[in-house]
């Protein structure tokens, strides 16, 4: 893939195609394809009218095209317009990518190229990689860090004239996680149903648009935990068991053993102060303050690492291996029980 100090930022992408400044072949790629989508939606829209895309946009798809064929549709000319956009979807079904190489040589520089390689890179040693890189766009999309998701939610929002509490941002964040298509989405149709009087998001009506309870769900878990408030902990708990669909133990653990496996990576942080923390772990001041500090104070590094264990053995647990018939309830419950004693 490309040099980390190559690697173009999405916002500036995006800035640069609202304002016209194309590249001639764009190759997009990575784990996350919402930024792809974005990306490849924002240079249609920007590079053709609507008028125009009936004859200058060609969209093809791995799985039911010929790279050949591709390639010689970019090398077209426009009909009627400055500029034509071909894209090519799916990039990772075709086996003969090296074709690249030799539209690199010669690219139609009236045509906008956009190559989409999606749950996956592209081998930046491939000379083609290189000759696109000197020339158009070579971007990796990440997922991003589950830490960073409240971050995420909170930009998303303010980039769009609204404003939200801390802990409505968490609970979004812990309840939909990585998705950023769905993540996105369900802002979205929040921010519809958020009043204009208010125009800030508060736990309520995350609570009554999105349906995650604003006292029982992972963030107010995790703060349980955090302070080891026995009584709320198993308060949540118990709910969990009681909304199986909604809780389920397969979303509780990873979340368990994310944050537990930052509280053994802060033990290993040179600079303790809560700003060395947040730079170690890359996480906000806010976060650490809140999450990572008060369990540094009240677990210790060989109790962390025991969870971490006891959070495997569950796992294997709640899979039925070792031809354990547990509950996933009673898994819950014990494990919890291990956390705070």
């Amino acid at each position: 893939m490309a040099a980390a100090s190559q690697q173009p930022l999405f916002e500036d992408l995006m800035r640069d195609i609202a304002h016209q400044r194309f590249k001639p072949v764009y190759l997009l790629m990575g784990a996350e394809n919402y930024y792809i989508d974005c990306l490849v939606d924002a240079i249609i829209k920007n590079a053709l009218t609507e008028d125009e895309q009936a004859f200058n946009l060609s969209v093809y798809y791995g799985m039911d095209t010929d790279l050949a064929n591709v390639i010689n549709r970019a090398k077209s000319y426009p009909m009627g317009a400055e500029r034509s956009v071909v894209v090519l979807k799916e990039a990772q079904h075709l086996k003969n990518l090296d074709l690249l190489g030799y539209y690199m040589q010669n690219p139609q520089m009236s045509t906008i190229f956009v190559i989409t390689y999606k749950n996956g890179t592209v081998d930046g040693r491939k000379s083609y990689v290189k000759s696109i890189q000197s020339m158009g766009v070579v971007y990796e999309s990440k997922k991003p860090v589950e830490a960073q998701l409240p971050n995420f939610v909170t930009a998303y929002v303010e980039g769009k004239g609204f404003g939200i509490e801390k802990k409505a941002a968490m609970m979004i964040a812990d309840s939909i996680g990585t998705d950023l298509n769905r993540l996105y989405g369900e802002l979205d149709k929040l921010m519809i149903a958020v009043p204009q009087s208010c125009k800030k998001i508060t736990p309520e009506m995350v609570e009554a648009n999105i349906g995650i309870s604003k006292d029982y769900n992972y963030f107010e878990l995790q703060n349980a935990i955090v302070e080891k408030d026995i009584f709320k902990a198993n308060q949540i708990i118990k709910y969990f068991d009681s909304n199986p669909k909604a809780f389920p133990i397969q979303a509780l653990l990873p979340m368990l053993f994310r944050f537990f496996s930052s509280v053994l990576s802060a033990y290993y942080s040179p600079d303790k102060s809560e700003r060395g923390l947040a730079a170690f772990l890359s996480m906000k001041d806010w976060q650490v303050r809140r999450n990572i500090i008060p369990v540094l104070q009240k677990y210790s590094a060989k109790k962390v690492l025991y969870i971490l264990d006891e959070i495997r053995s569950t796992d294997e647990k709640s899979k039925g291996m070792n031809g354990s018939k547990v509950s996933s309830g009673d898994l819950m419950k014990e494990l919890l029980f291990f956390i705070l004693h």
